[in-house]
């Protein structure tokens, strides 16, 4: 790997790192946070590029998994990835991978394309692992555990809006160019 690759990815890492130790806020009648952590997750893959981004989202799992209390609420351990978040931790491995696919497909179409892949797969595409890993792992019934996460879209829209922010301003810069 290229010292270029290895600070990218470090530093995106670093950014997830950052932001799980921002603490989510628990909303009480669903076992799963509002976290910024996702926030990272999309722009891994937006700005790094489908495999950079995925590697810098398998860093923090690992490390995760490891036992890092690098997830929102200081959580860590082999434990989260069988618990209420476990098909988002799941969705966070995937994502960077299908946003950087999409997004070299269609980018540079139209900011409005790039708000449209960046929310299909950073909003619908996570919180739709979300709640089949919040069915699956705690034995809600799908439905209500669609309805439960739905409470989430309108947060994440505006987290969405965020990262065609950056992305557009960070796209043209040297140090993202690379892939995109």
């Amino acid at each position: 790997m290229k010292i270029r690759t290895i600070t990218q990815v470090a530093l995106m890492t670093a950014i997830l790192i950052m932001l799980g130790l921002l603490p989510g806020i628990p909303l009480g009648f669903i076992p799963v946070p509002i976290v910024l952590q996702n926030l990272g997750i999309v722009l891994a893959g937006a700005l790094l590029g489908s495999k950079k981004g995925t590697l810098a989202v398998l860093m923090l799992l690992i490390l995760v998994a490891l036992g890092c209390p690098f997830l929102p609420g200081g959580r860590g351990g082999i434990a989260v990835f069988v618990g209420p978040s476990g098909g988002y931790l799941v969705s966070y491995l995937l994502c960077p991978f299908i946003m950087g696919e999409a997004l070299k497909l269609f980018s540079n179409k139209s900011q409005l394309v790039d708000f449209a892949i960046i929310w299909i797969i950073g909003v619908v595409f996570i919180n739709t692992c979300g709640a089949i890993g919040l069915s699956v792992l705690t034995g809600i019934p799908l439905l209500k555990a669609i309805f439960s996460v739905l409470v989430f879209i309108p947060g994440d829209t505006i987290k969405a809006i965020a990262a065609v922010f950056v992305f557009e301003k960070l796209r043209a810069n040297a140090a993202f160019r690379s892939n995109i």
